[in-house]
């Protein structure tokens, strides 16, 4: 325990000095690293100067103050910029329960007159200490500020609370990494659209006219990156720029709110929560509503569209994307490992023959089972009937092969697909005679390899799988002779492999940039504008996402079962909303279960950091992502082998909203709630079903530890049962939701239209219910702990009569003037009302 004291000059009279009273402040939880201490004056009367900024700041070591003889140390605080001394402070240790004489069992604090709050900010958080880790930390958090508290137990010892807040530098860079993937992405797919061959006019101006709207939109989104790249002010946005266009891509008041614990009986505990605004297009407006009505709307109009345009579902689409990424992908992968493959030819080396062999026949086995989908036949006829001709050119016979694949069944007929025109010239089965050719290709590939190593006196086999699949008239057709190149006899059999994928390549990204095009095709401008919009709130809630994992694995980074739970089942996400179903924060609700559930297309892998450079790193589409995240060389040597080796980790978003202000009172007894019943009850059954996943996985040994730990089936039926019960503005179903994230180690989000009122009552009240159920926090003490986290600044220490170890514990009443419990103010509006007016009394006269 550290006792300080400041002399400070008054500034409103240089020849006299002011003496602030002495502070005492339980810092049990410093380390032998370098801390910094800044002290703020209470003053009933504020100056300018002194009451409303800090004072100055001194930093000094621990083990420095164990090692002095007096264990006294006199500090000199100097002003923000480190030059300036401005005062002297004496920091001096002694024990819990001693004063500086000793003489005395218990503590006494000087609360008579004026008070200081205490506010220390630490170069790390406490939960990992080490210099490896500071890189890693500083990627994410950024102008920390916390407060330490002491609040009596119900067994009249002393708990100590650390609270911090701190902003996160991922509320900027985020967005601009997902911007520029967008960018990249759209410009590939106005690439493919231009390449997308002859098209009979209707289609064609179709085409020129998406060409137009998408190249405009391209620009609008480097616009937009730019001006973010300018942005060096704050590392969050405030929510009075929730509406400016340039930053509607970043999250709203993103930060961290960190409570560590630290009791007399019990373990130290972290419990973390990321508070941001809810994500939300407020630049576009909630006129129309969210995302998930207008998201609705359209696929209902593009469903009963005319015939100019063929109608593909919204999976379809999805899927189209997808298989076009696996072949920008996979081309690539298959052209290197067949290089591979002739350089070790060059070089006669079975050995290496055999694992280029291998790689190559990786690949190919799922370059051709991509295009094992009707879609890519419906395509290919789509786009047939598209062009002027309808003519397709034959594809490249592979070499040194005579058999032709066996036709196939038609396949079964997509939805809507009498409305594509039906062509009696149109051979539907040469599409699996060009891909069959690829894999025809790569068996001739393998029975070449296998000759020429079995012919150099090597054991054969490299593929004996292979060499079941593949006809006998292959192996038969391969003739080598001894005194041949390895290169030379490979050569020609690569190249046909490359026709023929290109041949593939050519035909499948044409037929799929195709079915993108219907859907651009439709409504340009809200189809564009809603992909916009989609972006925008999927931007503001990765950034959360990802700052809430990285603070996750920072906190539960010595953790075996947290780290088994990260690999084999994944990481529950849940959000806790707090916006009304009334007037535009139902667009914003809208909005926000759009984007959460976006989320799920978000996988993480860890890597190990080669440079100072530890921001995350996004790469993928829109269907798909994958967030790098960099650990410095220390931190990845503790992870799993899974991990270690690139495992995809996956999230689990949930949300659960309770709308709990007065415009949610409006709503309930005169609007539609449905909205906020339907998200909860479709939320419901997805932790369910992650719960599942998570008893089916983990170990037994582990289930039967948690278990015995922790009643989740018991708390989930609760939850089951208060979403049903449909009552109004029922805060268990939120406190419930947070209880069973923090017990399958989750990680917990809060989030209101701007994340400050509602945030704020809600986050201290989870606060104080945490150490009142795990902590033992004394039952009469609750709401003045409640009121000490909500007030302004720190309310100081308990006074003398209040001291738990001296066993006088008086009545205690709420010491904060003008923030009462959230409870009561869920009663009535009328309540709400009085409380702003009485409030505003209080703080006018608290000024006058």
């Amino acid at each position: 325990m550290c006792w300080c004291r400041l002399h400070q000059p008054c500034r409103a009279d240089p020849s006299r000095h002011s003496q602030l009273h002495s502070l005492s402040s339980q810092v049990g939880s410093l380390k032998p690293a370098g801390v910094r201490t800044s002290v703020l004056p209470e003053h009933k009367d504020p100056l300018p100067e002194v009451g409303r900024s800090f004072l100055g700041y001194a930093s000094f070591k621990v083990g420095e103050l164990l090692k002095s003889k007096e264990q006294l140390l006199a500090l000199s605080l100097r002003t923000s910029d480190g030059g300036k001394v401005v005062g002297t402070i004496e920091v001096s240790l002694v024990k819990m329960g001693e004063i500086e004489d000793g003489e005395a069992d218990h503590i006494t604090t000087d609360v008579q007159g004026q008070k200081c709050a205490l506010v220390c900010e630490c170069t790390a958080p406490e939960s990992v200490s080490g210099k490896d880790n500071l890189p890693f930390l500083n990627a994410v958090l950024k102008n920390p500020v916390c407060k330490l508290y002491r609040f009596p137990t119900s067994d009249n010892k002393w708990m100590r609370i650390r609270e911090q807040m701190s902003e996160s530098i991922l509320s900027f860079h985020i967005p601009k990494e997902l911007i520029s993937l967008h960018i990249k992405e759209d410009l590939c797919r106005n690439q493919e659209l231009k390449e997308l061959g002859e098209l009979s006019p209707h289609w064609d101006n179709l085409r020129k006219n998406v060409l137009t709207h998408c190249d405009q939109m391209v620009n609008m989104y480097q616009g937009i990156l730019k001006e973010l790249s300018k942005e060096t002010g704050s590392s969050f946005k405030s929510s009075s720029s929730k509406g400016e266009r340039t930053l509607e891509f970043v999250p709203v008041n993103l930060h961290l709110q960190r409570m560590h614990v630290h009791s007399p009986h019990l373990k130290d505990a972290l419990y973390d929560v990321i508070t941001v605004g809810a994500p939300a297009a407020h630049f576009q407006g909630f006129k129309n509503g969210g995302l998930r009505k207008l998201l609705h709307r359209f696929e209902t109009e593009r469903r009963n569209t005319e015939y100019q345009f063929i109608y593909y579902s919204p999976e379809n689409t999805a899927k189209a994307k997808e298989v076009l990424s696996n072949i920008n992908q996979l081309q690539p992968l298959i052209a290197t490992y067949a290089d591979l493959l002739l350089n070790s030819a060059s070089q006669h080396s079975p050995d290496s023959l055999k694992n280029s062999l291998k790689m190559l026949s990786e690949k190919t086995e799922l370059f051709v089972h991509a295009f094992k989908d009707q879609l890519v036949r419906s395509a290919l006829l789509a786009l047939y009937t598209a062009r002027p001709g309808g003519i397709l050119k034959k594809p490249p016979s592979p070499k040194n092969s005579t058999e032709e694949s066996s036709p196939q069944d038609p396949p079964p007929p997509m939805k809507r697909q009498d409305s594509i025109p039906h062509h009696s010239d149109y051979d539907e089965e040469e599409w699996d005679r060009v891909w069959a050719n690829v894999g025809k290709s790569l068996n001739c590939i393998i029975a070449m390899v296998d000759k020429l190593i079995e012919r150099d006196g090597g054991s054969g086999g490299s593929s004996s799988s292979k060499n079941e699949e593949k006809d006998p008239s292959l192996v038969d057709s391969v003739i080598t002779h001894p005194r041949e190149d390895w290169y030379e006899q490979l050569y020609p059999l690569i190249l046909t492999l490359k026709d023929c994928m290109g041949e593939v390549v050519n035909r499948a990204k044409q037929s799929l940039t195709f079915v993108l095009l219907q859907e651009l095709a439709y409504s340009l401008p809200q189809c564009l504008m809603l992909t916009l919009r989609r972006d925008i709130v999927f931007s503001q809630a990765l950034a959360g996402l990802v700052c809430g994992f990285i603070i996750k694995l920072h906190a539960s980074l010595h953790d075996p079962g947290f780290l088994q739970q990260l690999h084999t089942v994944g990481l529950v996400v849940q959000y806790e909303g707090l916006l009304s179903t009334y007037s535009d924060e139902i667009g914003m609700l809208e909005d926000m279960a759009v984007g959460i559930s976006d989320l799920k297309k978000v996988t993480f892998k860890i890597t190990e950091a080669k440079s100072n450079d530890v921001l995350p790193v996004i790469t993928g589409r829109r269907e798909h992502y994958v967030v790098e995240v960099k650990l410095p060389a220390r931190m990845f040597e503790s992870l799993p082998l899974q991990i270690k080796e690139g495992q995809l980790l996956h999230v689990y978003p949930v949300l659960f909203n309770v709308g709990i202000n007065e415009q949610q009172t409006l709503a309930e007894r005169f609007g539609d709630v449905s909205l906020q019943e339907s998200i909860n009850q479709e939320n419901f059954e997805l932790l369910k079903e992650y719960y599942t996943i998570f008893m089916e996985k983990m170990p037994p040994d582990y289930i039967s530890h948690f278990q015995e730990q922790n009643d989740l089936k018991g708390l989930l039926e609760n939850l089951h049962q208060n979403i049903q019960a449909k009552k109004r503005k029922n805060v268990e179903i939120m406190w419930l939701a947070a209880t069973i994230c923090r017990k399958l180690n989750g990680i917990r989000f809060t989030c209101c239209k701007s994340a400050k009122d509602r945030t704020s009552m809600s986050v201290t009240l989870e606060q104080c219910s945490i150490l009142r159920d795990e902590h033992q926090l004394h039952k009469d003490f609750f709401i003045r702990a409640l009121d000490c986290m909500r007030s302004r600044q720190t309310q100081g220490a308990l006074n003398e009569s209040d001291d738990p170890e001296t066993g006088c514990l008086t009545d205690n009443k709420p010491t904060s003037r003008h923030f009462y419990p959230v409870a009561l103010l869920l009663v009535s509006s009328h309540l709400l009302v009085v409380w702003l007016i009485l409030s505003l009394a209080l703080l006018l006269a608290k000024y006058q």
